[in-house]
C-alpha cells in the first residue's frame, strides 16, 4: 500500500542518513546490533547479492528457506568443510555469550556440548559408547530446523519508527 511504501521510505532515509544508498557503516547506528557479537556476519548478510524472487510458489519458498538455512549454517561452519564441529559450535556459543559477565567460559562450553549431544540424538539417534559424532552436516541442520519458522526467528529490528516524523 502507499502507507507501507511511505513507511519503508522513512526507514530507508533514517538508516541511510538521507543518502541515496545504505552502506555498511550505516548499520553502526542500529542499537540492537551495537553489542551483538556476530554483528559483522549479520551486516554482511544484508549485502548479500543473491536475487530475491517475488510471488514464489511452495517449491520456490522451500528453496528460499534452504538458502537462508545454508547462510546460517555457514555462519557456524567457519572452515567451510560442510560440517559444524564441536569446536566450531563452541566458538560461536562462546562468542554469543561473551557479553554476559555472569557466565564463565566453561559454562558456555557446557552449553555447546549439550547442544551438540542433542543434535547427535536428533540426527543419528542412539549412539554406541565408541561412536563419535563428527559434526552437523547441512542435512542434519535441515532436520534440526524442520518445523521452526525461520522467517520470524531471523530478523533484526532496525529503528524505532514511532520517533520518526513523516517525510514528504
Amino acid at each position: 500500500t502507499s502507507e507501507q511504501i511511505e513507511h519503508l521510505h522513512r526507514r530507508f532515509k533514517q538508516l541511510s542518513r538521507d543518502q541515496l544508498t545504505i552502506r555498511k557503516e550505516n548499520f553502526d547506528s542500529i542499537p540492537d546490533l551495537e553489542f551483538n557479537p556476530i554483528r559483522g556476519k549479520i551486516v554482511h548478510a544484508f549485502f548479500d547479492k543473491r536475487p530475491i524472487e517475488m510471488d514464489m510458489d511452495e517449491e520456490q519458498l522451500d528453496r528460499f528457506r534452504k538458502k537462508k538455512l545454508k547462510f546460517l549454517f555457514h555462519m557456524y561452519d567457519s572452515d567451510h568443510d560442510g560440517k559444524i564441529t564441536l569446536q566450531e559450535y563452541r566458538n560461536v556459543v562462546e562468542e554469543l555469550l561473551s557479553g554476559n559477565p555472569h557466565l564463565e567460559k566453561e559454562s558456555a562450553r557446557s552449553i555447546a556440548d549439550g547442544a551438540m549431544m542433542e543434535a547427535a540424538s536428533i540426527c543419528v539417534g542412539q549412539m554406541g559408547p565408541d561412536q563419535v559424532y563428527e559434526g552437523i552436516t547441512f542435512e542434519d541442520f535441515l532436520k534440526m530446523w524442520q518445523g521452526i519458522d525461520i522467517e520470524t526467528k531471523m530478523h533484526v529490528r532496525f529503528l524505532n519508527m514511532e520517533t520518526i516524523a513523516h517525510c514528504y
